[in-house]
């Protein structure tokens, strides 16, 4: 049996950075309740309850959570958002 060797397929790198996966973060702060906290991750970042919950343990307990992932655009408004609540928020 022989083995071919793989072709050279061009590689388009027109969409890179859409394709480029960044992380919301959501740190740990000793002002805001957890319900609070809660309730700004289903609102803003269309979480279901339950992964809230996890994310909000996450925080409490861990210091931060990535709460959500995708491109910088697509991130950069629920940051601003949760920034606007008075939540610390990054992306990475």
């Amino acid at each position: 049996m022989t083995l071919k060797e793989p072709k050279n397929i061009p590689v388009d790198k027109s969409n890179e950075d859409t394709l480029e996966e960044n992380s919301l973060i959501l740190h740990n702060d000793d002002v805001h309740t957890f319900d609070y906290v809660i309730d700004a991750l289903i609102d803003i970042c269309e979480h279901e309850i339950e992964q809230a919950t996890q994310c909000t343990y996450l925080v409490h307990y861990k210091g931060k959570c990535d709460v959500k992932k995708g491109s910088f655009s697509e991130l950069k408004p629920m940051k601003d958002a949760l920034i606007g609540r008075e939540l610390n928020a990054t992306i990475d």
